[in-house]
């Protein structure tokens, strides 16, 4: 059966009975994105299934060769094996490939892109490349900074992530929920299929492997892409990323000093926060209106980068603490994606 539809865009999605994948699809549907033809790719498990989208039902197939011709956009969420071999072929085969691994990130030849902070650097329509979408945790924090660095300018940046495990995929997801309910019973959980330590009832300071100078690979990606992003390449950023059993969405203890000279009054709160608040994509949450601040339980499902706890370090007028949540699999991805392409295609 010929899903398409006459002028739309024909898109495929890599990876669409993931997380992300489905995620993308459920913001395909919110946004009114103009769809042509749809073209879902998962892996051989997952032959036979059909998804739904727009309100028309999709059938999910394998790659395989030609399997890009016609399309105009892929969005790849399926790793960087897949990414590295399959997003050449989509850009060979005329399409813009947007590429949720971290496989292109750092390469020079292709821009790596938050909307609200570097989005001049997006092709055009009919422009066929790989457009990296960066690392769930960067894309929140560079969303708070960039308004901070255009008008006052950094000097340095630390930050603390407390990651659900919705960033692992649906077996974080899944070994959350089952290794609860097992700590509940009383029994004893001695090692995870999935985290390097057991999540239940647990804080583990490691998100993917570690190097010889102590550093995680998420804090590595954290760092380099932070820097490629806001175009600050000696900008030191220092990271230390933990996963906790939180279910969705990403949260961040942001200490920011600013490139503010000595003898310059102190910047006021007011200042700071009006800054934030004009940043694009942020939701500022005041603090003038009591002790309230956004949580990653309160940020699920929400499209924005929430802001709050913002607050001047007692010891450096120029270094301001902040509380930055959002949605992993929605601005942290998917969102983030789908913005890319809103900015290419001219629909923003």
């Amino acid at each position: 059966m010929n899903n398409s539809v006459t002028n739309g865009i024909n898109v495929g999605v890599v990876g669409a009975t993931g997380v992300v994948g489905e995620t993308f699809l459920e913001l395909l549907e919110e946004r009114n994105f103009p769809l042509g033809d749809l073209r879902l790719f998962a892996s051989e498990n997952s032959l036979g299934k059909t998804l739904t989208c727009q309100g028309r039902e999709f059938p999910v197939h394998q790659l395989g060769a030609d399997c890009f011709t016609g399309l105009d956009l892929v969005f790849f969420s399926s790793g960087d094996e897949i990414s590295q071999e399959w997003a050449p072929q989509a850009v060979a085969s005329g399409a813009i490939a947007v590429d949720n691994s971290a496989a292109f990130r750092m390469n020079n030849a292709y821009p790596l892109v938050v909307p609200e902070v570097n989005g001049d650097l997006l092709p055009k329509r009919g422009q066929p490349t790989i457009v990296a979408n960066p690392n769930c945790s960067t894309i929140q924090l560079v969303v708070a900074l960039a308004p901070l660095a255009k008008k006052y300018g950094l000097n340095s940046v630390r930050v603390a992530s407390y990651q659900s495990v919705s960033g692992a995929g649906r077996n974080g997801i899944e070994e959350l929920f089952s290794t609860t309910r097992q700590a509940l019973e009383g029994e004893e959980i001695t090692s995870s299929a999935t985290f390097p330590q057991p999540i239940a009832f647990n804080c583990v300071p490691q998100i993917g492997r570690f190097g010889d100078d102590g550093f995680c690979t998420e804090e590595i990606k954290i760092m380099n892409e932070t820097r490629k992003i806001l175009r600050l390449p000696q900008l030191p950023v220092s990271a230390f990323t933990v996963r906790v059993p939180t279910l969705n969405a990403h949260a961040e203890a942001v200490w920011v000093t600013l490139n503010q000279p000595a003898n310059q009054p102190a910047l006021s709160l007011s200042e700071i926060t009006a800054t934030l608040t004009d940043g694009k994509g942020l939701e500022v949450v005041n603090p003038a209106k009591g002790p309230v601040y956004p949580t990653q339980k309160t940020a699920s499902g929400q499209n924005p980068v929430f802001v709050g706890r913002i607050h001047r370090d007692l010891y450096d007028d120029r270094t301001w603490l902040m509380w930055v949540v959002a949605d992993n699999l929605r601005k942290g991805a998917a969102l983030n994606g789908i913005q890319i392409a809103e900015h290419i295609f001219d629909l923003k």
